[in-house]
């Protein structure tokens, strides 16, 4: 790993932005800021879009003109991870939106879908034990409202499942967890994409 100090950028409009920053703090080499605007979204060598409701993050983007230097980002394929809703927003294809006014903006970042709320609501939040690609050791990983994915394209690489479905995947240097890894003890995932953004 490079001595060079990396910035990691975390979409701070809504959600659980904080949590990843206080992760990123306990790493070394890394400075983890909150990204409110353009100009401080190109500062960063990555990009996080944290959990929280998919629907206000959209709105926030889109109201905090924020949207434009977001797809532009992803556009050039630079370092993004989303989790929980922010897997939803990077996704290509959508399922579930049970109110025809919601909107979810998806930036078709990662060729995957999702369906929203896929492993139930909030009442239906769980913790387990996943087995992740390159990790000696299992990962607890915390489930909120989270996103199912349903399919993954061909570019697609599956880094942990469970119960046969995708938690964890990254096609080139996007990543996407349909967990929190922010909340959990263990800062392994977000080790895998600090790797992404030298």
């Amino acid at each position: 790993m490079s001595n060079r100090r990396l910035t990691i950028g975390v979409l701070a409009l809504q959600g659980a932005f904080a949590k990843h920053i206080e992760m990123f703090d306990l790493l070394d080499g890394v400075n983890a800021v909150e990204v409110r605007s353009g100009d401080q979204l190109d500062a960063c060598d990555g990009l996080v879009i944290p959990g929280g409701e998919s629907t206000v993050i959209s709105q926030l983007l889109t109201s905090s003109s924020l949207l434009e230097p977001v797809t532009k980002w992803c556009s050039e394929d630079r370092p993004v991870w989303g989790t929980c809703a922010g897997m939803i927003i990077l996704a290509s294809g959508l399922t579930n939106m049970v109110d025809a006014d919601e909107k979810v903006i998806q930036l078709a970042a990662l060729d995957i879908t999702v369906e929203r709320n896929g492993y139930g609501r909030q009442i239906d939040s769980f913790e387990t034990d996943l087995d992740v690609v390159g990790q000696a050791r299992s990962f607890k990983a915390m489930f909120i409202r989270a996103p199912k994915v349903t399919e993954v394209g061909s570019e697609v690489e599956v880094l942990a499942e469970h119960e046969t479905s995708p938690v964890l995947v990254q096609q080139r240097s996007v990543l996407a967890s349909s967990f929190h890894p922010e909340l959990s003890d263990s800062s392994a995932i977000h080790k895998m994409f600090i790797a992404n953004c030298f």
